[in-house]
């Protein structure tokens, strides 16, 4: 299954050829603070069949638990997050969901980071929650 996705202002857009690992919605700060919302909606897809057609501009944090880098992809001209690419995770590659050009299928079955979610977001039912990150595999 291949999909595309962009920005909001089409500088940048990509394609994945994979079906998501997981998708997730995150709590953590860093998150709330980027997507300018109460949470993020990720989906984790294998960085290899991720394919990107222009410049993202990349601004680093620091992971909460791990103190890994997190690059975090967006367009330079328009703002739109897009990517994260975790160092403690290389092999993974987290498209922004909202990005994406169908986003059909794409439910959350996780939640992460859930003990910094605002306290109106309520948990969501048949969901998987953690306090913090994903368990290591």
């Amino acid at each position: 299954m291949s999909r595309t996705g962009r920005c909001l202002c089409g500088a940048i857009s990509y394609q994945i050829d994979a079906e998501p690992q997981v998708v997730a919605l995150c709590h953590c700060d860093d998150c709330q603070r980027q997507s300018g919302a109460a949470f993020s909606t990720n989906a984790l897809f294998p960085k290899a069949a991720l394919t990107i057609q222009g410049e993202p501009a990349v601004y680093h944090t620091t992971g909460t638990d791990s103190g890994q880098d997190r690059q975090r992809l967006f367009c330079g001209t328009c703002g739109s997050a897009l990517f994260t690419m975790l160092d403690d995770m290389p092999d993974v590659a987290i498209v922004k969901a909202g990005t994406l050009d169908d986003r059909t299928g794409y439910a959350p079955a996780v939640e992460v980071w859930r003990h910094s979610a605002q306290e109106w977001v309520a948990a969501g039912e048949g969901r998987q929650a953690f306090d913090r990150g994903l368990p290591a595999a």
